[in-house]
Order: C-alpha cells, then structure tokens, then sequence
C-alpha cells in the first residue's frame, strides 16, 4: 500500500483533504492517525483571517456547499500552536496554502518551508487574484504557473498545486504549473454552485455561492483526474466526492497515484480508516501485490 509522492514517503495513499480535518486534533479520539499515508491541514494565510459571514453551509441533494471564506489562526499561529501535536504522529504533514497575492504566497511558503515537521505544500489556486478583478489564480495558466515558480522559489519541500475545476480545460492549467515546477497535482477542488429559498426568494448562503462538494461531483472529478493523468509526468493526487474504498480505487485506476477524502469526514469520521481497510482488502481478493499496480490501469 505505499506510495511515494515527489519524495514524500507514505505508508499508503489515503490523503486528509484540506479544510475537512483541521490540524487532525480534531479527530484524533475517532480515527489513528498513524495510520493515515497524510494529513492535509486546513489551508493557510499570511494572515489570520475570519471568514465569511453565516450562514456558509448547506446540504444538498448529493453533497453540500460551503462559504467558509478560508477561515484560519495563520500561518505563524499554526507554527507556533498547532505543528507540535501533529509532530507526535508517524504521518506525512502536508500544508495546504493561500495568498492574494504572489508575494503572499511566497511568504507562506517561505515560514512553513523553515518549521520541522512540514513534508510538503499544498498550493490552493484557486483563490481570486485581487490585482486581475478577482479571476483565480487557478483559472489562469499564466498566474498558475508563476504562482508555482514563487512558491516553489521559497522552499525545497514538494510542492503539490490544488487544481480548480471551474476552468474550461483543466489540463492545460495542469501542463502549466508542471512546466512551471509543481512536484505533483491534486485535483479537484470543489464546483462553484448555489441554492435558493424558494419562499423567501433569496440565496442559502450568505455569499451566494459556494464551493460544491460530496458525491455529485465526482463523475466530474474522475473525468478530470484521468484527463490530466494522460497529460502531465508528475503525480495526480485524486479527490473529489470520494466516500468508500471503491471510490478511492477507481481514482486510482484513473491514474491517481494517491487520493483525498473530504466531505466524508464531515458524515463519518471514521470514513479513512474504512477506505484505507477497504483498499487493502480489494488488493488481497484480487491477488494484486502492490497498489501502484492498478494506477492508471483503466482499460479503455
């Protein structure tokens, strides 16, 4: 079951995704952290920052929207309060980032790049360029791939880009941040989205939309995750409505060579630890001897 991403050594390839674990205290009393390949902690700023107003959650039919607006302590206060209890754990720490600007995101980089027990970064693109009206990093290749170069400028950890979705081809932005540098890629991040009141005629969310994830989107994210695979050299870390081992296997055979479980953690959170088992127990039923071995085995 283990894979090796960029360097980064993992016992096996079930991934935390961002902002659905915090810092992995938060479920320390349900699940072994031990046993996770990697923890991704909820994404980091420059800056502390609030968030979005409420309401900034809500169910739908298939999964849910989210608002939360990237709420965190900061990258110096998870330095300085939150690394040390993942230091206690036997689990690759992979720190999810975010800036409004270049600048900021180097600067994240450069402080997480200098604190023991960091592996690698995690690169959200999928913020809004301030000094482009608003447009995503993500959405642009250009601003991708230099985004990439800055990050990748202030560290020698693996850099990983979280790719966007909400783009017209997302292989392109892939190509883009390779060429760029990037260690690996993780796709996808969630599907912009909204949901009405229908009696009072106004939004659910206080900000209108929001980032759609959960099972609906991932006949969308595996289409994407095996677009990208054919396209790029480096790993595909796969995500994207994943909820049961069979989930995680058909990333797999997509040609993710790891993958993140997300909005599951929210319904059962213990949804790693189930996967992880259920994984190893498709290997052996199968007489399959290693888990790189259904990577991108898809037979088309």
């Amino acid at each position: 079951m283990a894979v090796n991403i960029a360097g980064m050594k993992m016992k096996n390839p079930v991934m935390t995704a961002s902002g659905t674990f915090g810092c992995g205290e938060e479920y320390a009393d349900y699940v072994d952290l031990n046993r996770l390949g990697g923890i991704v902690v909820k994404g980091l700023s420059l800056k502390p920052r609030l968030g979005n107003p409420p309401p900034r959650i809500m169910e739908t039919a298939a999964g849910m929207l989210n608002a939360v607006g990237l709420q965190n302590v900061g990258v110096d206060a998870f330095i300085e309060e939150k690394l040390s209890f993942l230091r206690n754990y036997n689990v690759a720490v992979i720190a999810n980032i975010y800036g409004e600007s270049y600048t900021e995101y180097a600067q994240v980089a450069g402080k997480l790049s200098a604190a023991p027990g960091v592996h690698a970064l995690e690169v959200n693109v999928s913020c809004p360029n301030v000094k482009k009206g608003g447009l995503s990093f993500g959405a642009d290749p250009k601003a991708a791939a230099e985004v990439t170069r800055r990050v990748k400028a202030e560290t020698h950890l693996p850099v990983i880009v979280k790719l966007t979705p909400n783009v017209t081809d997302i292989t392109v932005i892939a190509r883009a941040v390779e060429e760029a540098g990037a260690d690996a890629v993780s796709l996808i991040n969630t599907l912009t989205g909204m949901s009405i009141d229908l009696k009072n005629r106004t939004p659910h969310l206080k900000n209108i939309t929001g980032g759609l994830s959960g099972p609906a989107i991932k006949p969308v994210a595996l289409r994407m995750v095996w677009q990208v695979a054919q396209k790029v050299s480096i790993p595909v870390i796969g995500m994207g409505g994943i909820m049961t081992a069979e989930d995680a296997l058909e990333f797999m055979v997509a040609g993710a060579k790891a993958v993140q479980i997300g909005t599951a953690n929210f319904i059962n959170p213990r949804a790693t630890m189930e996967i992880i088992d259920g994984m190893r127990r498709y290997l052996q039923e199968n007489k399959i001897k290693s888990i790189k071995d259904i990577v991108g085995s898809l037979r088309t």
